[in-house]
């Protein structure tokens, strides 16, 4: 008898576990736990795990160190999901065996944040690698419900041009906020240096690419209804605008409350909201060539893309 693991629950598994896990870090650095468990692999120098002298901090560490074993076992089972599947799909096994990879290099960039006393680059990179296997998680998780094969467009270039730049911009305000973070006081540790940058210029710049972000994001809404898109292609627009006005809002009063450590928590869940529905609404610009199209989404004539 045949065992088949069902990968699309999993690959939907692995995109909120990512999620969860930047949210759990976020809480670790916002408690100041940052050295809850002072060395690495071990939580202590002789235990794997928190003990009761440790006390709070030392909890909060582990359990964000347990959700990452969590995530690294659900890569697993997606793996081997992956390859269980028949007819397999090449696609899938690679995306999955590179998102098992992913997590590798998480707890390692990990141990290096712990031993480096919680470096802000290196606490950087690690929120870095979280997007970059967030957008994993979700490609496979959308392709897990289409067939294999080239994808068309359905829309002119303009408009996928315009979502490309988009997309670009909505990474670039990840980054520049991962700058805000390092430069910001809550470092995960008193003891912490930050990166060094003046905290209300970095903020400034940050505040800048969100309105660019918010206005392409507009403009790609607006391009779309008026171009007659196919209407996931236009929802999938809308609710990134919608995100991203929920996200600067947060952004704003977090600001000017002096950071407040809740604000700046659900600040880092939205931006991984804002990210994963900017995949979204540039992935609905196009389609699985094998798919069947509804009437208002057939994919535009060559001559149009030309």
């Amino acid at each position: 008898m045949t065992v088949r693991l069902p990968l699309r629950p999993l690959a939907l598994a692995s995109l909120i576990t990512n999620a969860l896990l930047v949210v759990t870090g976020g809480a670790v650095r916002l408690t100041g736990s940052g050295l809850g468990c002072p060395t690495w692999p071990k939580c202590t120098a002789a235990s794997y795990t928190t003990t009761a002298e440790m006390g709070v901090h030392g909890a909060i560490e582990f359990g964000n160190r347990l959700l990452g074993v969590l995530l690294g076992l659900i890569a697993l089972a997606t793996f081997i999901a992956a390859l269980l599947e028949h007819p397999r799909r090449r696609s899938q096994a690679r995306l999955s065996f590179v998102l098992g990879l992913g997590v590798v290099a998480q707890g390692a960039v990990g141990g290096v944040t712990v031993l480096t006393g919680l470096n802000p680059w290196i606490v950087g990179a690690h929120f870095v690698i979280s997007m970059v296997m967030t957008a994993g998680a979700y490609v496979l998780w959308q392709r897990t419900a289409e067939p294999d094969g080239p994808r068309v467009p359905l829309v002119p270039v303009p408009l996928r041009t315009l979502g490309r730049i988009t997309t670009v911009v909505s990474a670039a305000v990840i980054l520049v906020g991962v700058v805000v973070t390092g430069s910001g006081p809550h470092a995960g540790d008193e003891t912490t240096p930050r990166n060094g940058f003046d905290p209300t210029n970095i903020s400034q710049a940050h505040a800048d690419l969100v309105f660019l972000l918010i206005g392409l994001s507009v403009a790609l809404w607006f391009a779309l209804r008026a171009v007659n898109a196919p209407p996931a292609a236009v929802r999938a627009a809308g609710v990134l605008v919608l995100v991203e006005l929920g996200q600067g809002l947060i952004g704003f009063v977090q600001y000017f409350t002096h950071l407040p450590v809740l604000l700046v928590g659900a600040h880092m869940l939205g931006a991984t909201l804002v990210w994963i529905a900017t995949l979204a609404a540039v992935r609905s610009l196009a389609a699985p060539a094998a798919a069947p199209v509804a009437p208002a989404a057939r994919p535009v004539p060559a001559t149009t893309s030309a």
